[in-house]
């Protein structure tokens, strides 16, 4: 990043009505007497072509004044220029008036946002990724914004793709995809499914800390031309169709086994109540027909299809 050069300073401008009314008096001066010069009465005496001369002038001037006036709106700012030459800024509201030979460009400081991709992109682990942001950004210095990049807005989304692809390369998708590759998931090693570290910030689970760390890229990439990064947050984030559905598999067996841990649990509640129950009631069996029992107990709940067991409750005991 080359280094600021300039930076925003008051510029030579002032209160617009009173140019326009002091530019208007003069142009309605300088006709009214060019009128009455040449509608002279007298019939010998021409009119004086040197008091012509200077009232033309002063209308062509009066005239051109105007032309230094301009508006600005909350929020803007003017940035004026001499041939080239920064002169300063002109951030006060309302109409205004300069010296006309001074060029100027409005920039505005409003919040803006600028919305990024979605991109597709490798994450730390290689597998391809799509993710998309949105920025939130200001202009803090019209100067630098106007001179130091060719078009601030254009500038802006590009350093907010660089900063985003940054971020995406440095994390992981999932925490439990850090050392994984789509190869080895097509293969079907279904040891990915492992619980996932604690210690490893993912984008899918990074939370406020990547909103920060994106923020804080993409404020630096800008900061030299004047613009200031109040959020950057992801708005989209998936992988890539060509490894979706490979990808989703680990997540649907970890699914899976969080929900049969809590129907075998609930399950063996039940058998366990359902034998201490029928021994309350007088049925009695010996340990292993009351193991046989809780097991097909646990079939019928646990099976994902309807189940027919035949539940042995206890030997027939002759008085």
């Amino acid at each position: 990043m080359t280094k600021p050069v300039v930076t925003d300073r008051p510029a030579f401008a002032f209160n617009g009505y009173f140019a326009l009314i002091v530019s208007l008096a003069a142009l309605l001066v300088a006709g009214g007497l060019g009128v009455r010069e040449l509608a002279s009465p007298l019939p010998f005496s021409g009119p004086d072509n040197g008091r012509i001369v200077l009232l033309a002038l002063l209308g062509v001037a009066a005239l051109y004044s105007l032309t230094g006036t301009y508006s600005l709106q909350p929020n803007e700012a003017a940035v004026v220029q001499l041939f080239g030459a920064y002169i300063g800024t002109d951030e006060t509201p309302g109409l205004r008036w300069t010296i006309p030979l001074f060029s100027r460009t409005v920039v505005s400081k409003r919040l803006q946002t600028q919305e990024v991709g979605p991109l597709k992109v490798n994450d730390r682990a290689g597998n391809p990724i799509e993710v998309g942001a949105v920025v939130v950004w200001r202009v803090f210095d019209a100067a630098r914004a106007a001179l130091q990049v060719d078009s601030y807005r254009h500038f802006v989304g590009s350093q907010a793709e660089t900063g985003l692809r940054h971020l995406a390369g440095s994390y992981p998708y999932d925490s439990w995809s850090s050392g994984t590759t789509p190869a080895t998931l097509a293969a079907g090693d279904e040891s990915v499914a492992a619980a996932p570290s604690a210690d490893i910030t993912a984008l899918r689970d990074g939370g406020e800390a990547l909103v920060e760390e994106l923020t804080h890229q993409v404020a630096q990439r800008l900061a030299p031309a004047g613009i200031a990064v109040d959020e950057a947050r992801l708005t989209h984030l998936a992988y890539a169709p060509e490894i979706a559905q490979a990808m989703l598999r680990p997540q649907q067996a970890a699914a899976v086994i969080a929900a049969r841990e809590i129907i075998a649990e609930g399950a063996v509640s039940i058998a366990i109540e359902a034998a201490n129950t029928l021994a309350k009631h007088g049925v009695s069996f010996d340990d292993q027909e009351k193991a046989r029992m809780i097991g097909n107990i646990l079939t019928v709940l646990v099976s994902d299809k309807d189940a027919s067991p035949v539940l042995n409750i206890g030997a027939h005991r002759p008085s």
